[in-house]
């Protein structure tokens, strides 16, 4: 099977390659790039307007399976992944039963392949059922399939625990993808302050993320351990990792769109819909994500897609679980709010859309080469809509985008030189 893209401008931060190019696809694997190439395809696309860019990977998902079908499964979530342009996908362990063995981590990877949309490469957990009494085995669990280790929502609160894990999974070339949270002052629907004060709900302090990265950067750093942090959504811990990491500390982190798109004030507008763990926080820590994405702190950009049922959110600001779904927003909100106002250029989302996330996993993704796998995204990066409720692809619906302009479309998702996503 032969596939030519024409006409389209190629974006790869690998070989910092920002022109016109057109890209042969034999099978699955990219096998040429030239300015023009004239030669018979089975299937040729016209990517005039459209930008290519290696096939976006989100280290951090949840997609509800097994145990939370009713919110979303495999399959959804997969579709709803590849109508964003992701062609890699990690959903996270908090799921019931929790892949916290070789059985479990084996049904999810089977369900995917079944599905064969998106590259599905599931984290374990960290401790048995997320407990945080009892570490898995490490050495079997990647054997199984899992990528990295995460206890995801639940954080391992005891340090020696956490101490211990990080020292064998460093030593068989993974890393623990922590949720920093200290939950003795992360009580809370919404971050602290004035709009907590307004609507009357427990406010959670910054402090609650900010404790529990800093002992884990100081674990890292005492040791010469590799980790990360996930999800981070406060100026100190962005001040934090790039103090850590200009001492040469081993520490990498993630953010979602959200951080960098929204402050607090938005609850007041999407209600539940804006809620999550971490909470949105005030505009210094926005500009500071920003920052940090701009200047390398911030490795990734993840979307911590949390599907939940509607009847779930709709329990009100303080019992409604946290959590917003993310695959079908995050290009576009990331050229609205990042790429459109100047912060980063179309290379720098590629860095921490594609290429970086790939050397995290340490999986051959993230560039356009010659010779690589054809995982792709091709967009209209100057197309605007209207997000609308009933075209979301997700199972849920729970996201603050809703009814919001975003700039930057997904046209074609392409996985394995297979076209498995493409918009009207």
């Amino acid at each position: 099977m032969k596939t030519l893209l024409k006409n389209g401008t190629v974006i790869d931060y690998a070989s910092k390659t920002e022109k016109k190019l057109d890209i042969l696809i034999e099978d699955d694997k990219i096998t040429k790039i030239e300015q023009k190439l004239e030669v018979q395809a089975d299937k040729e696309i016209d990517c005039t307007g459209h930008y290519i860019m290696p096939g976006m990977i989100d280290i951090h998902c949840h997609l509800r399976e097994p145990g939370g079908e009713h919110k979303e499964t495999i399959e959804t979530g997969s579709k709803s992944a590849v109508a964003g342009g992701f062609t890699t996908i990690c959903p996270m362990p908090n799921t019931n039963p929790t892949p916290d063995s070789a059985i479990i981590l084996e049904k999810i990877i089977t369900e995917a392949k079944r599905v064969n949309l998106c590259n599905v490469l599931p984290f374990s957990s960290v401790t048995k059922g997320e407990k945080g009494e009892e570490l898995v085995d490490f050495k079997s669990q990647l054997e199984a399939g899992a990528i990295a280790f995460s206890d995801d929502g639940m954080p391992v609160e005891n340090a020696s625990m956490i101490r211990k894990a990080m020292i064998e999974v460093n030593k068989l070339g993974s890393f623990i993808s922590e949720h920093c949270e200290e939950k003795s002052v992360s009580a809370g629907a919404i971050n602290a302050g004035a709009i907590a004060e307004k609507l009357s709900v427990g406010g959670v302090l910054p402090e609650a993320e900010e404790i529990m990265a800093s002992r884990d950067i100081v674990i890292a750093e005492t040791n010469n351990l590799h980790t990360h942090i996930c999800h981070i959504s406060t100026k100190t811990s962005v001040d934090m990792i790039r103090s850590a990491k200009q001492r040469g500390v081993k520490v990498t982190c993630e953010t979602c769109p959200h951080y960098y798109s929204f402050t607090v004030e938005e609850v007041l507008k999407s209600d539940v819909n804006a809620k999550m763990n971490p909470p949105l926080r005030e505009e210094k820590d926005r500009q500071a994500i920003i920052q940090g994405i701009k200047d390398g702190t911030i490795d990734a950009i993840i979307t911590d897609h949390a599907p939940h049922a509607e009847e779930e959110k709709a329990k009100g600001l303080a019992k409604a679980p946290n959590g917003i779904i993310g695959f079908e927003t995050a290009l576009g909100a990331t050229i609205t709010n990042l790429v459109a106002p100047g912060h980063i250029s179309y290379l720098d989302m590629v860095r921490v859309m594609s290429f970086n996330p790939a050397k995290l996993l340490g999986i051959d993704r993230g560039e356009i080469k010659e010779g690589k796998i054809a995982d792709l995204t091709i967009f209209n990066p100057n197309e605007e809509y209207v997000y609308k409720k009933e075209n979301i692809v997700s199972k849920s619906k729970n996201t603050p985008w809703i009814n919001k302009t975003l700039k930057g479309k997904v046209k074609y998702t392409i996985v394995s030189g297979k076209v498995v996503y493409e918009c009207c």
